[in-house]
């Protein structure tokens, strides 16, 4: 096997990860068990991870990494709107 289409196969699977407790914090509208600190962190490590795919020009790396940025800073947005209103 091709080792980029390992990589994004990989990378696609752990970018759904979070995917499901996506859903439950919008359908529930409840983001109260959600650490703001660990989706924080999370984004940070995610971005780092997309600088170094930049850097060695791994495409697996930088989409898969940006997807779950989109995802988490998804869910932060969440958050902080379901937060407020509890």
């Amino acid at each position: 096997m091709d080792k980029e289409i390992l990589g994004l196969i990989a990378g696609g699977i752990t970018s759904i990860a979070m995917i499901p407790q996506l859903i439950k914090v919008i359908k529930e509208k409840n983001a109260e068990d959600i650490s703001v600190a660990m989706v924080l962190v999370l984004i940070t490590g995610l971005s780092l991870w997309v600088w170094y795919g930049i850097l060695q020009d791994e495409l697996p790396i930088i989409l898969s990494n940006g997807f779950s940025i989109l995802v988490n800073l998804t869910l932060l947005i969440c958050c902080i709107i379901f937060k407020k209103k509890n």
